[in-house]
């Protein structure tokens, strides 16, 4: 049977043990889970989109006549949907155990509602979901093992593989990522591994690699936005944090004839008719947890048109063809830019695993950590020298063109150039670092995911974003004419009473590149009474012609904010500064005072600029009771400051406060209240690990030979 996976296709080649050949659904929140049950009872065949439109049906109608299908369970619907639900309701069966009738009930309902959440709008999970590590198969990588379990791994790393280039750094979460390769070893070697299930992701992985051959891996981290935000496409000073929570990747690069080919990608070569070609094939994991294919494949000569890279705009349709693989862009994309770039020409095929820590849609760059641990590892293979700074704004334009989100630089260049327990300084105007800010030994900073998903592709950060280069460019048409009214004025005037100053400013306004160059108290006196509060973009582009901003494009029909979106970057900038100044100032309670009072500004412009959310703005209320609470005044107080972060419009709050243990009893409260509230467990990130470029890479072999 061919078609798309539904239930009533999944209950009929159940029922009668029939091959079933299908493509995904795109937004069907219950597909992984009849997925899982189709693969467990060995009655179905995953069909990639491209391949089913382009008449590559050969492999997987042969992969479906292997198949024995072996469900024996019951196939009245009704009857087994009513044991389901009897199991549930009186708690039998509540193991971790994904395919048992109440956990996949559980995780139907779940991923309802993440699908269903939306910015502004606050969705509760089900206090009595685990989002249990087991789903890969192994711990997420968290760097927080304990120390004893950190050097067994290291021994066992070390054992099956040869580090020939690169370091450890001690870190517990490349230990991890190691020993999943040596698991996959194992997985390869085995000729007696005949379980019946196990997860796809693992499955693709244990063929990726040749073990004989170099692999090189690579680590970035996510950021956590400590100040700046999205004031860093207006070019501000920004303040951000690599978190502990990182993305590894595993490259490995092999000439075409070498390569070992998915099944499906030798017989679409194979119809080409053109022998072996350089091949890109990558597994990404923890696809079940996002509803995405764990896959991806595509010939290299797909990014070719003529002797010439495509364009991005072409490259952007291509990954956007298949919601379900949509996320390659983030990995497969950077190859195209460093084709585009730099002129890089890819002969060898390419084998990648992706695997990251860095939780998604929590405001902490999960995209950002991805794109600059793909890009560094697809160097570091083919001997490519790129600065970290060079290659987070190479990383932009994956993002920008590619992907299609409007994003500024920061999330990237903190990944790339981050150092832990450092803030990292950066005027984005486009990427200046102007240093690394040792964070007191007396301040910590940590994040708390509000629960609610966070996208810079969304509609409400790309509005504001678009309101911001509107006002930017209002504020130079004034500029403009005041300058002229006072050139006009001038004429005839002697110099002495020429005020060249006032001139000098206006005419630096009147081309302002970026609008975090104005300064407040000129942006009050001269500017912001005369912006309007909105503006539709069809009258904006009648007066205007254009924003001014490559990454984003006006809709003529909506109407967008402009005096908040305008004002936020300009007295954000200010904020920073003033920040970065503090922290090396003397430590006092009215240091910290300030710095906090500095993160509760920045939250409350979010909001005006329509960025907040029900989430982000309790738990910065909770911060603010527990920071002016009796206990709190009643000694040294311990919080003081929270603001959302990144886009907005959900994600993680930033909260400061005493490095003291006291302060952590207080987040733990905070988690708990938050909870209570809403029954949604809030992650907390806490601690930071150096960048990608502080990182570097490891070029690793596996051990021909091993001790007994």
């Amino acid at each position: 049977m061919l078609g798309k996976i539904g239930y009533g296709t999944v209950s009929e080649a159940l029922a009668y043990k029939l091959p079933f050949v299908f493509v995904r659904r795109d937004y069907f929140n219950e597909e992984p889970f009849l997925r899982n049950m189709l693969e467990f009872y060995q009655s179905g065949v995953e069909m990639i989109r491209r391949d089913l439109l382009t008449g590559h049906w050969k492999p997987y109608l042969e992969r479906a006549i292997s198949l024995k299908p072996c469900y024996e369970g019951g196939i009245n619907g009704g009857e087994v949907a009513a044991h389901i639900l009897q199991e549930t309701a009186i708690g039998k069966n509540y193991a971790s155990d994904k395919l048992s009738g109440a956990r996949r009930l559980r995780d139907a309902i779940i991923l309802g509602y993440q699908l269903q959440r939306a910015p502004g709008r606050d969705v509760s999970i089900p206090e009595w979901y685990m989002n249990a590590e087991s789903e890969l198969g192994l711990s997420a990588g968290s760097p927080s093992s304990q120390m004893s379990e950190s050097n067994s791994i290291a021994d066992l790393c070390t054992e099956d593989f040869e580090i020939l280039h690169g370091d450890l750094q001690g870190l517990s979460d490349t230990m991890t990522f190691l020993n999943c390769l040596v698991e996959l070893n194992n997985v390869s070697n085995s000729e007696k591994n005949n379980e019946k299930r196990q997860m796809r992701e693992r499955k693709a992985a244990a063929g990726l690699f040749n073990w004989e051959e170099d692999i090189f891996v690579t680590r970035a981290p996510g950021r956590l936005d400590v100040m700046g935000g999205i004031a860093d496409y207006s070019g501000s000073l920004v303040l951000q944090m690599p978190i502990r929570e990182a993305c590894h990747v595993a490259v490995q690069r092999n000439h075409p004839s070498k390569h070992r080919l998915w099944k499906h990608a030798l017989a679409r070569q194979n119809a080409k008719g053109q022998g072996p070609m350089p091949v890109l094939q990558i597994v990404s994991y923890g696809s079940e947890l996002s509803n995405r294919g764990p896959t991806f494949d595509m010939d290299l000569s797909d990014f070719i048109e003529g002797d010439q890279p495509i364009s991005y705009e072409k490259a952007k349709k291509y990954f956007a063809q298949d919601p379900s693989q949509k996320w390659a862009a983030y990995v497969a994309g950077t190859i195209l830019v460093l084709m585009k770039e730099l002129g890089v020409h890819f002969e060898d095929s390419i084998s990648m695993l992706v695997s990251s820590a860095v939780p998604e849609g929590k405001g902490v760059s999960s995209s950002a950590s991805v794109e600059v641990a793909s890009m560094s590892a697809i160097a570091a293979a083919h001997g490519l020298s790129i600065s970290p700074r060079d290659l987070a704004l190479l990383c932009q334009k994956v993002e920008n063109h590619i992907v299609g989100a409007p994003c500024g630089v920061m999330d990237q260049m903190t990944s790339a150039c981050g150092e832990a327990n450092k803030l990292l300084a950066m005027v984005c105007q486009p990427a200046e670092i102007v240093g690394l800010v040792a964070i007191p030994n007396h301040i910590r900073f940590w994040g708390i995911d509000s629960g609610i998903r966070h996208s810079v592709g969304g509609a409400d950060y790309g509005s504001v974003r678009i309101g911001a280069f509107m006002g930017r460019k209002m504020i130079k048409a004034i500029a403009s004419t005041k300058l002229s009214q006072s050139l006009s004025t001038a004429n005839g005037a002697s110099p002495d009473e020429l005020d060249n100053d006032g001139l000098e400013l206006l005419e630096a306004e009147a081309s302002l590149d970026y609008l975090c160059n104005l300064s407040p108290h000129r942006y009050e006196a001269l500017y912001g009474k005369l912006l309007p509060d909105s503006m539709l973009g069809e009258t904006f582009l009648e007066k205007y012609t254009d924003h001014g901003d490559t990454v984003t494009v006006i809709d003529k029909k909506r109407t967008y904010g402009v005096t908040a979106a305008a004002k936020h970057p300009v007295y954000e900038n200010f904020r920073v500064k003033a920040f970065k100044a503090l922290l090396t100032s003397a430590s006092s309670d009215e240091q910290l005072t300030a710095l906090g009072e500095l993160l509760y500004q920045c939250h409350y412009s979010y909001s005006a600029c329509g960025l907040g959310s029900d989430g982000t703005d309790r738990l910065v209320q909770l911060v603010q009771e527990m920071q002016h609470g009796k206990v709190s005044k009643g000694e040294d107080g311990t919080l003081y400051g929270a603001k959302i972060t990144g886009g907005g419009s959900g994600g993680t709050v930033c909260v400061i406060g005493r490095n003291s243990l006291r302060s952590s009893h207080q987040i733990l409260e905070i988690q708990q209240r938050y909870k209570s509230a809403t029954g949604y467990l809030p992650f907390i990130f806490e601690g930071s690990s150096p960048g990608a470029g502080k990182f570097g890479y490891l070029r690793i072999r596996r051990r021909i030979s091993r001790k007994s």
